[in-house]
């Protein structure tokens, strides 16, 4: 299996998620456009947590120093993002592939990470948040999707469980919730584990 991990917006948890399928598929993890760097970036940081050899890492294609939109932080250390340079990585084994953002973030004034995401012909895992305004992110990222043909395999929803939205999200959604992770302290990698195993995402992926 080899997918894309987006979001319905930023800070909505889509590095845990993402660890979370690396794990649980024995996948390599790329995170193609990367901005900002602290301790390392996203990479380094799932590198870490779940204790990846070097082989199961892609090393990123673009790494910017500005905590910002893609766009602006290559125009900030001189650089235009060219998606020639965004090629999926060579192979059929098991990838996940980690976004910056949300789907209509620009990667260039000219190329959203939408665009990006239909260029690769992958399917998507979409991560929310579970709580207030959800709904209106997910069902108008979903719908992003849906107008460009995107397949998406289903949601994971981050956060304390909420009553109404998972059940609200599929009706109107037309997709599966797949995981409601909670906040996970201490997060670990056994502590993805157990989620991994008390989740439908093995069903779903693990094909």
């Amino acid at each position: 299996m080899r997918l894309v991990v987006c979001g319905t917006d930023t800070d909505v948890g889509k590095t845990v998620v993402s660890a979370l399928v690396v794990a649980g598929l024995g996948a390599r993890y790329w995170k193609p456009v990367q901005s900002g760097l602290d301790d390392g970036g996203d990479t380094a940081w799932v590198q870490r947590l779940l204790d990846l050899p070097a082989e199961r890492i892609v090393p990123e294609a673009y790494r910017f120093t500005a905590p910002v939109s893609p766009h602006w932080a290559a125009e900030r250390d001189g650089l235009v993002i060219e998606p020639e340079r965004l090629t999926l990585p060579a192979g059929h084994d098991p990838l996940v592939v980690e976004c910056a953002g949300g789907l209509l973030v620009p990667l260039r004034r000219d190329w959203l990470q939408i665009d990006q995401i239909a260029s690769w012909g992958l399917p998507v895992l979409l991560v929310a948040r579970s709580g207030l305004g959800t709904l209106n992110h997910t069902l108008l990222s979903l719908e992003a999707l849906r107008q460009r043909s995107i397949p998406v395999l289903g949601l994971v929803l981050n956060g304390p469980p909420p009553p109404d939205n998972p059940r609200t999200l599929e009706s109107l959604g037309g997709v599966p919730v797949l995981a409601e992770l909670p906040l996970l302290a201490p997060l670990s990698a056994a502590a993805l584990k157990d989620q991994w195993q008390a989740s439908a995402l093995p069903h779903t992926l693990a094909r």
